[in-house]
């Protein structure tokens, strides 16, 4: 269903120590806990009468947005430097290879530009083991632990394997042949498909997307690994501008001077009850005492299943979306997230919000069922829509992340626009699933007034027209 959802204050992790206002019964009323922009540890902010204003670092005279420390401390940045690039073919020539599906290679590009840090490559078994039954990896030396709740591997066949051998480096190719990295040290393991979808999935049930896409006639076994990359990846579709990496963003949050960084992923076009609720965020960090909070619109662009709207439309809508006003393009930034999706509801999202970490967000908005899909074989939702909001509120690993939850809103029939949904009132709310609004669409009709800017309409409208055309009626 497409809802937004109203930001309310959220339990987080919650620290017994109290604070100057949380001592305070007249201050009491509502809280929302919210990491201080330039502190490690969490503030109790409240809705006081007299707003709380975010204390500055002693002596700093530059405010930064990479106030949020990547996992490990340090962002990973697995491509090569261009004067070893030459050599680096040179060795990879000598190699054994290994042939990357277009899923592998998008993994591949989340590794090299630091999404996932602390990994520097496809994980190995230990890692391996601690993603898939914790849900998070240790770090080093007691250095404590980092949430990582889906396991990035790459899986290869037996004639790999016996090509590889005991050979202590591999060749990895992409889709079309051409050498993307050197994978190196690597180790070999039982690739358990069964025990991997249960605990990615919480079923077995057939008809999963991502697990028919990819894991089904996967091989036998993973291998792992440090990577090198040899350049930075792209696609060549057009839009690869959009593809910021963690420390690209970081830089451009400071360019931009935000003393605050709130992300919302989607991988569907944005409607009006999105840009809402996106809106309403901002409004409550600047009462909160923040002076430049900064959206970053971060659409999902690695795979998604095929009745997904595809990523150059989506980005076209969400161009219009800017244009038409929608959101304010001085105080957003639209980027593309290079992740594939596996629609694994809770579990998932947990690697959402990970992610945005290492990117530089200090808020991660969360809705209805997030990652979530419809049950395969049965009329009903995989997930609990309740639970992923739920789970990142105690997930290990992302305290430091505040995670901001939302109402559900809906088409106000009487107002004639998006609004936050009002149960005293319940008869005058239209909810409009995202099904709904892809019949819309497909069938050139028009949502209600408000719902979507025209610009953004249009521009679904003129795919599913696109589709249509591209169907040859059979002969009579």
């Amino acid at each position: 269903m497409a809802t937004a959802h109203l930001l309310t204050p959220p339990r987080l992790h919650h620290h017994p120590t109290t604070t100057p206002a949380s001592s305070s019964a007249a201050r009491l009323r509502v809280t929302a806990s919210l990491a201080h922009p330039l502190l490690n540890s969490r503030l109790r902010l409240t809705t006081a009468s007299r707003p709380l204003r975010p204390r500055r670092r002693a002596m700093s005279t530059t405010v930064r947005s990479s106030l949020i420390d990547p996992d490990g401390g340090a962002l990973v940045d697995l491509v090569a430097a261009p004067d070893r690039r030459a050599a680096l073919r040179v060795e990879a020539e000598q190699l054994p290879r290994v042939r990357m599906s277009l899923i592998d290679l998008q993994w591949a590009h989340v590794l090299a530009e630091g999404w996932a840090s602390p990994l520097r490559g496809f994980m190995r078994e230990e890692e391996y083991l601690q993603s898939l039954h914790f849900n998070c990896i240790r770090l080093p030396d007691g250095g404590g632990l980092v949430n990582m709740s889906l396991p990035i591997v790459l899986a290869i066949g037996d004639a790999d394997k016996d090509q590889i051998g005991d050979k202590p480096d591999v060749t990895l190719e992409g889709p079309d042949g051409g050498v993307v990295a050197i994978l190196r040290r690597v180790e070999i393991y039982p690739h358990n498909k069964e025990e991997r979808i249960a605990r990615t999935w919480g079923t077995t049930a057939p008809g999963l997307p991502y697990v028919d896409e990819t894991i089904t006639s996967a091989g036998n076994w993973l291998i792992g690994g440090d990577l090198e990359v040899l350049e930075p990846i792209k696609y060549n579709d057009g839009l690869d501008h959009y593809r910021l990496s963690p420390q690209q963003l970081r830089n451009e949050f400071d360019k931009r001077g935000a003393d605050a960084v709130f992300a919302f992923q989607l991988r569907n076009p944005v409607h009006n009850g999105h840009a809402l609720l996106m809106n309403d965020t901002r409004r409550r960090l600047l009462e909160m005492g923040y002076k430049n909070p900064i959206l970053l619109l971060h659409p999902l662009g690695g795979y998604t299943k095929a009745d997904d709207v595809p990523l150059p439309v989506r980005m076209e809508q969400h161009s219009k979306v800017l244009e038409d006003g929608v959101l304010d393009p001085e105080t957003t930034i639209v980027s593309i997230f290079p992740s594939p999706m596996h629609y694994a509801g809770p579990t998932e999202v947990q690697w959402h919000a990970k992610a945005r970490i290492n990117a530089g967000a200090n808020f991660y908005i969360v809705g209805r069922d997030p990652a979530g899909m419809g049950h395969p074989t049965e009329k009903r939702d995989l997930y609990n829509p309740d639970h992923g909001k739920k789970v990142l509120s105690m997930a290990p690993g992302l305290e430091k992340l505040n995670i901001l939850p939302f109402k559900v809103a809906a088409y106000d029939t009487v107002a004639k626009e998006m609004a936050f949904f009002d149960p005293s009132r319940s008869q005058d709310f239209l909810f409009i699933s995202g099904t709904k609004m892809r019949t819309f669409a497909k069938n050139g009709e028009n949502p209600p007034d408000g719902f979507m800017c025209p610009g953004g309409w249009k521009v679904l409208v003129d795919y599913y027209n696109s589709l249509q055309a591209e169907v040859v009626p059979a002969p009579v």
